[in-house]
């Protein structure tokens, strides 16, 4: 792939699909097998201008002037708990008006389409979790979604068996139901 950043990362067209490519970066060196973790998007000029301090130690005043256009920064948030599910944890949060979007990464366990039909009908979540994770065909991924407060969506899924930058997949509707539970956050 020619499409690639100086850091070999891939090169995006708007400023939230690159905010979300930030993010999946930052997870990735992170390693895998990490808990979920929630970041609030703040536009990256208002965060230079209303809150210089913060802006300093994320390093943001060190961008050339030139390099300044529409972007987001990702500011990762509290730790989401480990013993609440992802969906009701969402739905316990509101975020202040400063907050252009906000994002999630999150590590699943997936199963291609060909596998879905064979899934036993009579599985509890906890039985299904165990079939799924004893699946020979199934796949570890990494799906890094985010909204901004105006409905725009973007998504990025890196498998384990594929962990390199230029093996992300980029898209506004893959993980849509991860989406629409971080639109919620910001409805009134």
């Amino acid at each position: 792939m020619d499409n690639l950043s100086p850091e070999g990362t891939p090169l995006a067209s708007g400023p939230l699909t690159r905010a979300v490519l930030e993010i999946d970066e930052y997870a990735s060196g992170l390693g895998w097998d990490q808990p979920a973790r929630l970041f609030a998007l703040v536009d990256t000029e208002r965060l230079r201008t209303e809150e210089p301090g913060l802006a300093g130690q994320l390093g943001l005043d060190q961008q050339p002037d030139g390099d300044r256009g529409t972007s987001f920064t990702p500011v990762e948030q509290d730790e989401i708990p480990a013993d609440a599910p992802l969906d009701e944890f969402l739905g316990t949060i509101a975020w202040p008006e400063a907050v252009d979007g906000c994002a999630v990464t999150v590590e699943r366990l997936m199963l291609p389409p060909s596998a879905e039909a064979a899934v036993p009908e009579d599985l509890d979540d906890d039985q299904l979790a165990r079939w799924v994770a004893e699946h020979p065909e199934r796949s570890e991924v990494r799906m890094t979604v985010a909204v901004l407060r105006g409905g725009e969506r973007e998504s990025a899924l890196r498998l384990r068996e594929k962990d390199s930058p230029t093996e992300v997949l980029t898209g506004a509707d893959l993980v849509p139901g991860l989406a629409e539970a971080l639109a919620a956050t910001f409805e009134e």
